[in-house]
């Protein structure tokens, strides 16, 4: 009898394990996301991105890159399986993975890869075609990058978040369709293919089951576009949306005593600050350092980080994330309106002065706003000009805006990256610069001494903070929910990704 117990047991389990080779489940169900955002159709196509983190949000979804940021890695193979240098530092050889497809079944191939490194015109593009002259097709599956001289920082730029240079696209479909095509009907190598796009309400995405990683969980992925954040809450209580972006204040805390809803922090890299635009104004007030230290001193950053951000926020006094590579630690500003008002009077104005506009995005409009309730109580009288956000980074770009604006990027990469973005003569959202930072920059990209170019990036950001260039706000502590269908929201997975990601692993309840 035990030994027919035991036979028994054996055909039961045996009944329920899937046979050698058998395929996946099939992917089913949607996933809904409110994002605090518009989509924009540029963020279809990896070739303009531009040096801030929120495209990404869509390129984990419809692309795939040689090298991308994944759970537990920060450079992970991906369409690359493999990749090498050569000893004398100037030449990296990509082995592509075998099998991976574009969603019209097209293979991805090293031309693929070249053509999309090529074509690429998005932040620090300058920079890489300077510094990486020749790509060959060594055959389909191997590509070579050749740079001008040894470059430490390549592969932070090329396989981090820090641009879009590695993610690729289809060379034919690109070339048969042209730029605005591909934007209006994108193809990629992602776990999702393209569906609909209704500018401004919504964009729909479906599995792509070939994807080389793993079939995807959830069938239908739905990303809305929803500013108000009081909308994005209702819409999570009535089940219309299984995952909203971006909760501050009362209503992250309603969350928290809402049965079935679960408030998700997300640490993440991405840091605010004030940008002084006119500081290389002679005519501006912002010219006068006194009074950009003035606006330092006159907020207090940890109030506004407790009331909106239930101070998840780090206050790190820097553009640059303390997780970064060649981080500098900043001494802090001490919140001193007394001094603040000292500063202005020592500056020629005793009794303030009219500062402009203050331009920002809309999700970053109720923490803009709480500052400047900080600076107009010492005397900095500023307004508030809340800008649609590709609006916003378009006329940021073009340096279009005056007087003040409120800055952010959630690019991944290290300090040099950030401060070739934001900080140094040349760069996309640079209305100015000094010479003694754009010298430091040009020595330590090239020093392969670690503890040299440590020494020099270091120097950087001591300068920044003496010329007080900016008034950093925070490293954010993204603050997002997820409704009760939700058995993994994805959030989290990649250390200090501020969305959702990778696609692919998301997964609804009783699947």
């Amino acid at each position: 009898m035990s030994r027919l117990a035991s036979l028994l047991v054996l055909a039961l389990v045996l009944a329920d394990t899937p046979p050698a080779g058998a395929a996946p489940d099939a992917p089913t169900g949607q996933l809904t996301w409110a994002a605090h955002i518009t989509l924009a159709p540029t963020w279809f196509d990896p070739a303009e991105t531009p040096g801030i983190g929120t495209p990404f949000m869509i390129l984990y979804a419809l692309h795939d890159a040689l090298v991308k940021p994944m759970p537990g890695n920060p450079m992970a193979p991906s369409l690359a399986e493999s990749w090498s240098l050569s000893k004398d530092g100037l030449t990296y050889e990509f082995v592509l993975r075998q099998g991976a497809k574009f969603h019209n079944g097209d293979p991805v191939t090293a031309e693929d890869v070249k053509f999309s490194f090529e074509r690429y015109r998005g932040a620090a593009s300058k920079l890489l075609r300077e510094r990486v002259p020749v790509v060959e097709v060594v055959d389909p599956h191997r590509v070579r990058f050749k740079l001008k001289e040894p470059w430490p920082d390549f592969m932070t730029y090329y396989g981090s978040l820090t641009t879009g240079a590695g993610w690729v696209v289809p060379k034919k479909y690109l070339e048969k369709v042209g730029d605005d095509g591909f934007k209006k009907a994108p193809i990629g190598a992602g776990p999702y293919r393209f569906v609909t796009f209704n500018p401004g309400i919504e964009l729909v995405l479906e599995a792509h089951e070939q994807y080389w990683r793993k079939v995807p969980s959830v069938k239908r992925l739905v990303i809305k576009s929803v500013q108000d954040e009081a909308t994005r809450l209702a819409m999570l209580k009535r089940g219309e949306a299984d995952v909203i972006y971006l909760l501050q204040g009362e209503l992250a805390e309603e969350v928290r005593r809402t049965p079935g809803l679960t408030l998700k922090p997300t640490p993440i890299v991405s840091t605010h600050w004030l940008v002084f635009l006119d500081q290389w104004d002679p005519k501006s007030p912002w010219a006068d350092r006194r009074v950009r230290l003035a606006a330092n001193y006159a907020m207090n950053r940890q109030a506004v980080n407790e009331a909106l951000t239930l101070g998840f926020s780090r206050i790190t006094w820097s553009i640059i994330p303390a997780s970064f590579d060649f981080f500098w630690q900043p001494p802090a500003y001490s919140f001193d309106p007394a001094r603040a008002k000292q500063l202005l009077a020592e500056a020629g104005y005793p009794n303030g002065f009219d500062a402009g506009d203050l331009w920002c995005e809309p999700p970053t409009a109720t923490m803009s706003e709480a500052l400047i309730g900080y600076l107009q109580a010492v005397g900095i009288r500023v307004k508030l000009r809340p800008l649609e956000r590709a609006a916003f980074f378009k006329a940021y770009q073009e340096k279009k805006l005056k007087n003040l604006a409120y800055s952010i990027s959630g690019a991944f990469g290290n300090a040099a990256t950030r401060l070739e973005v934001f900080t140094v003569g040349g760069g996309p959202y640079v209305y100015g610069s000094y010479p003694d930072i754009d010298g430091l920059f040009r020595e330590q990209a090239a020093e392969l001494d670690r503890k040299r170019r440590e020494a020099a990036l270091h120097r950087i950001q001591q300068l920044i903070h003496d010329k007080a260039m900016y008034a950093p706000v925070w490293e954010l502590g993204f603050i997002h929910a997820h409704g009760p269908r939700v058995a993994e929201s994805g959030l989290g997975l990649i250390t200090g990704w501020a969305f959702s990601a990778p696609y692919e692993d998301v997964r609804l309840k009783n699947k």
